[in-house]
């Protein structure tokens, strides 16, 4: 019971609205209502914790408050009873109100987090998702450029040959035809017969 009270005083001091002008007998169990501003005056009563009283005068040397409480009854209490904030049995339905509100608002902040959260993990699972399709494609990309480099020097080897014997073949017929005139100024003379020379009268 003392650990529910406690909570409840201190749910009272966070929620508690502004002090209003009515009075109130604090949250005690009840004080005793005296014929005048002392002990030593009869009583003529006892007011309940949380009941509403109209304050008439105060009397700040004894301590003593006069006042008329919610049954019409005029006497004086102790002024430490005395207080400006209404009582627990009546600030306890807004305080049950307030509470269900905040639990409310809670309920649906916590749908909102969820809901979002759920969002964000849709949204980086299809980044996710693009991530791979962009990274598989960046690997055949890659695999294409390096084939394309492989058959880019398999060219550039067969040219290189090609051009090797092409120039071989030059050297070749060159040296073919260098050799057949070399020849052919060889045979030639052999083959054209040569003129006779004429005797002359005077040898």
């Amino acid at each position: 019971m003392k650990h529910l009270y406690s909570a409840l005083m201190l749910l009272i001091v966070l929620v508690a609205p502004r002090a209003m002008a009515e009075n109130y007998i604090s949250d005690e169990l009840f004080t005793y209502m005296h014929s005048g501003p002392g002990t030593q005056y009869r009583i003529i009563g006892s007011v309940d914790a949380g009941d509403k009283i109209t304050v008439l005068s105060r009397d700040r040397d004894a301590g003593y408050t006069q006042v008329v409480d919610s049954r019409g009854r005029k006497g004086w209490v102790k002024s430490d009873y005395v207080t400006t904030q209404p009582g627990l049995k009546e600030r306890l339905p807004a305080l049950e109100a307030e509470l269900k509100r905040v639990k409310s608002a809670l309920a649906s902040a916590q749908d909102d987090a969820k809901a979002q959260q759920k969002g964000l993990v849709e949204s980086l699972a299809k980044r996710n998702e693009q991530i791979s399709k962009l990274e598989a494609h960046s690997s055949e990309l890659n695999k294409k450029l390096i084939e394309a480099q492989s058959e880019i020097r398999a060219l550039r080897a067969k040219i290189d040959t090609q051009k090797d014997d092409l120039l071989m073949r030059w050297f070749t017929y060159g040296g073919m035809v260098a050799g057949g005139g070399l020849l052919f100024g060889l045979v030639l003379p052999h083959l054209i017969p040569r003129k006779k020379r004429r005797r002359d009268g005077w040898a």
